[in-house]
């Protein structure tokens, strides 16, 4: 459906909802002509469809009805801007997700608690980044115990074992993006062999 097309189907619903709106306001073709200054053969007109909607004929439409002009010839609502994020419970953190669907890369926002928890290694199909916003991580990848502190990234193959929580028993946050393709890894964290960082 082209440009056009669209345009002359909105035209044509105004009329349509012109009526439905004085009926519904329980006001006759005389007393709406009365309160906007339009004769009766033309508000008849524009309800019938006889009479295209102009400007200057919706303005004082929209004014006596108190609605707004878009609501008179149908526009499109405009998408909410707001972002309502619904946060939940994954293996004792709080995942926010970012992304409106799992297709493509995801995106969430991780709250690792205030507490020290025994690494789960897990492995999966796809690439993940985290990075973190605030306080210190620490991420288990393979034979690597690495610790992260705010503005450090870890890129890597989730096909690889991995777990990823509090380095010091302090929250933490972390942004985490999920896809099926990634490039080459960049870590930018201490490394030290598994066993010395829970010396710490």
């Amino acid at each position: 459906m082209d440009d056009s097309t669209v345009l002359e189907a909105a035209l044509d619903a105004v009329g349509p909802r012109l009526k439905r709106l004085r009926v519904q306001r329980g006001v006759t073709l005389a007393e709406l002509s009365e309160t906007t200054g339009i004769s009766k053969s033309t508000l008849s007109r524009l309800e019938t469809g006889g009479r295209r909607p102009s400007l200057e004929l919706l303005l004082p439409l929209a004014h006596a009805y108190r609605v707004p002009l878009d609501e008179l010839v149908g526009a499109p609502e405009v998408g909410d801007p707001r972002v309502r994020l619904k946060p939940r419970r994954v293996h004792g953190r709080t995942v926010v997700p970012l992304t409106p669907n799992s297709a493509g890369v995801q995106a969430w926002k991780i709250l690792i608690p205030a507490s020290q928890t025994e690494p789960s290694l897990r492995a999966h199909e796809g690439y993940e980044w985290l990075y973190v916003l605030s306080g210190r991580m620490r991420l288990i990848l393979g034979d690597h115990d690495l610790v992260l502190g705010a503005g450090e990234l870890a890129e890597f193959d989730t096909r690889l074992p991995h777990w990823f929580g509090s380095a010091d028993g302090k929250a933490a946050e972390v942004l985490s993006l999920f896809g099926r393709h990634g490039e080459a890894v960049h870590v930018r964290a201490k490394s030290e062999r598994r066993g010395q960082e829970r010396g710490r």
